[in-house]
């Protein structure tokens, strides 16, 4: 399949407002999700939490980023998008600041839930945004980079920098990096998503006329089996490792050589950005994410484990721009990709609660990496049946 690229000069200097925005959102909001790891002991400290207390509050987090999604369909092509960035980060500056005064753990919930909630909105404006640029996979690159860039700096210098703190300093801090993205918010478009399909930042020649149904059913399909994989069989993979024998110290080494090779995967991705190889990027990407998956099979040793999960983490972060740049290319529906986030939210939730019953009812890993390897095939198939021609 041959892709159509725009041309150069086409919508360059808007482009650049728009990875800018990408860039700077997509790291500070994520943070919202990142941080889980290192706040963990310090809200269980304070709160006095139980284990499952504390993984309601993660889990309403993850959620309610997720489900900003869905009110998404009535304001995303109403609104300006100047205007909603704003407002919703406005109200995360307001929520990581009231995290850090409130005493009450479930006031404390309400206030992370509705933090999520304006985070997870401008992530849909990031989303619609990057698949309306001349250079999608480049704007999905920068997406996948600047979190992964900020997730490994958060987990290298926040447990060193607030070890003498509570956690009303991390949340703070957040308050105060979220502010810093409002001087970003005029190198958008505001009225973007308000114009007609097929123009915008994206060229006529990019975005058919209309998106067929079945399309939209393989792509979305495509996304949430994808998701549902890879979270299944990372939330495990320090399970997997203690399973086979592998010490603590050396699979904690190799899961952040792991984090380093998912960076340097979405960089590249970046910098190759649309071309007409994207649909053989994408069919090596999978088969090496499955093969990776295949290689944890059996109690590995270290160097197998290794192997494994680098691959799999290079493939993942490689796979991703070109699949969302993909689905963007599909058709011109405007709730295109906020459909996409929602399968994005609703694999990543599904796929440790599947993993997790299997490994339990069968008391091995077989099943749940049976189930991986099958849900990345069955994504690839789906990805590759969308952007099919009729």
């Amino acid at each position: 399949m041959s892709t159509t690229l725009a041309s150069p000069a086409v919508g360059t200097s808007s482009d650049r407002g728009t990875y800018t925005y990408i860039a700077v959102f997509s790291a500070v909001l994520y943070t919202v999700l990142l941080i889980a790891p290192v706040i963990a002991g310090k809200l269980a400290a304070q709160f006095g939490l139980s284990p499952v207390e504390l993984g309601m509050l993660f889990s309403l987090e993850l959620g309610a980023f997720s489900l900003a999604t869905v009110p998404a369909y009535l304001w995303l092509t109403r609104m300006n998008l100047r205007t909603a960035t704003y407002l919703f980060t406005a109200v995360v500056i307001a929520g990581n600041l009231a995290s850090g005064f409130i005493d009450s753990f479930a006031l404390l919930v309400a206030a992370r839930v509705i933090t999520s909630l304006a985070a997870g909105s401008i992530t849909v404006i990031i989303l619609s945004l990057s698949g309306r640029t001349s250079n999608p996979s480049r704007a999905f690159g920068i997406f996948v980079v600047f979190q992964l860039a900020m997730g490994a700096l958060i987990l290298a210098v926040f447990p060193a920098l607030y070890a003498g703190t509570g956690v009303a300093a991390i949340y703070w801090t957040l308050a105060g990096l979220a502010a810093l993205c409002l001087l970003v918010v005029r190198c958008i478009d505001g009225d973007a998503l308000r114009k007609n399909d097929g123009g915008g930042l994206a060229s006529a020649a990019q975005v058919p006329e209309r998106l067929p149904v079945g399309k939209f059913v393989l792509g979305m399909a495509a996304v949430l089996l994808f998701y549902i994989a890879l979270s299944g069989v990372w939330a495990f993979m320090a399970q997997l490792s203690a399973g086979a024998g592998i010490d603590l110290s050396a699979s904690s080494l190799v899961l952040s050589v792991a984090t380093v090779a998912g960076i340097v995967s979405a960089l590249v991705a970046t910098v190759l950005g649309d071309t007409p190889k994207r649909r053989l990027f994408l069919l090596g990407g999978y088969i090496a994410m499955a093969l990776s998956v295949a290689l944890l099979f059996g109690a590995p040793g270290l160097v197998r484990f290794a192997i494994a999960a680098v691959i799999f983490k290079f493939a993942w972060t490689f796979i991703l721009p070109y699949l969302l740049s993909s689905l963007s290319s599909l058709g011109s529906s405007k709730h295109l990709m906020n459909t996409t986030n929602l399968m994005i939210g609703t694999g990543f939730a599904i796929g440790p609660i599947v993993s997790g019953s299997l490994i339990q009812s069968s008391g091995s890993f077989g099943g749940m990496l049976t189930l991986a390897v099958v849900g990345v095939l069955a994504s690839l198939l789906c990805i590759m049946g969308a952007q099919r021609k009729a």
